[in-house]
Formats: structure tokens, sequence, C-alpha cells
């Protein structure tokens, strides 16, 4: 299985300004009616990728995010490791039953892994 990048995630300490000012930029539709504080982004557009803008904590900057799709999430997050990266967040199975780990690349750089649940 090719790892394409699925979508894009803006990490944000201020999760409404960031998705008006998107929205306004680029009337970018964004879609808050989740539990979870994760603001959806649709770009209107079937080119490229769709993302979201989460709430970041308290302790990290704000910064963009890349989800490359995998078949094995535990596996990606085990082979990452032994080249380098720091798990953030563990294999996590979402409400949707979309499965996803964030990690740090050897060089401090925030990304993760994603795999679809079968719909």
């Amino acid at each position: 299985m090719p790892n394409p990048v699925l979508q894009f995630q803006i990490l944000s300490k201020n999760p409404d300004e960031t998705a008006k000012f998107y929205s306004d930029l680029f009337d970018w539709k964004v879609d808050a009616s989740n539990p979870v504080g994760y603001r959806k982004i649709n770009t209107g557009s079937s080119e490229g990728i769709q993302g979201g803008i989460w709430p970041a904590p308290p302790q990290a900057l704000n910064f963009v995010q890349l989800f490359a799709g995998v078949d094995n999430v535990s596996a990606f997050v085990q082979k990452a490791v032994t080249l380098g990266a720091q798990q953030n967040i563990p294999p996590t199975t979402l409400p949707d039953g979309d499965e996803m780990a964030v990690l740090l690349d050897p060089h401090g750089i925030s990304f993760a892994v994603w795999r679809r649940a079968k719909r």
C-alpha cells in the first residue's frame, strides 16, 4: 500500500479565530459540530486534501501536521520509533473507527499516521 498524505491538521491555541481566518481567506467551510472540539475543514475542492483545526494544548506551539495513510498504525509506530522517532500519542481508535498515532520525527517535527476505518 502506498502511504499518501490523507489530510492536514492545524493545531491552534485560538481554534475559533484560526477557523474564521481561513474560512474568510479561502472560503473554506468549517464544521465544529462534534463533541471533541475538532473543526473539520472542507476546502470545497476535489483536488488536494481536506483537513481540520484542533485546539492546541497550552504547552504546544501553533503548527500544521500531516497525516500519512498506513495499513497498520501500530506497525508504523514501531518502525518510526526504531528509526529514531518519538511517540506523542499512541495508536488510538477514534469514535468513527479510524485509528491514528502522533509522532515526532528525529528532528522534532510532528506528524501522524492514520488508518481509515472500513466503511
